[in-house]
């Protein structure tokens, strides 16, 4: 498998842990505006995020772009998964349905 890829993936996984800790300060209330944005679940998130970017564009110089879409529909899957193992989002049908969509339209494109 090439590097590149793998790289792409960890980047999409980094970001999906991201966008899960963001949401897990979202949900909960603070006393001042301050202790909202600058606490560790934020901090975080954020840190990720640059993470993610910049593995993204390391990713990014070794791969022919119209594999980057498909790639990047796997965050969709992660952040589901990972909403219900640490937020205890439920995994509902439409949920389901709307990742089947999607992969039905990745594999599409691909084809």
């Amino acid at each position: 498998m090439n590097e590149t890829f793998l790289i792409l993936v960890l980047s999409i996984f980094v970001a999906s842990v991201s966008q899960v800790l963001l949401k897990k300060s979202s949900l909960k209330k603070y006393d001042s505006i301050i202790k909202e944005y600058l606490n560790p679940y934020v901090i975080t998130g954020y840190i990720l995020l640059l993470l993610s970017t910049i593995l993204t564009v390391v990713a990014l110089r070794g791969m022919d772009y119209k594999n980057v879409p498909i790639t990047e529909s796997l965050g969709y899957i992660i952040v589901m998964v990972l909403s219900y193992l640490f937020l205890s989002e439920k995994i509902t049908k439409n949920k389901i349905i709307g990742n089947i969509i999607i992969l039905v339209g990745v594999l599409i494109y691909y084809i």
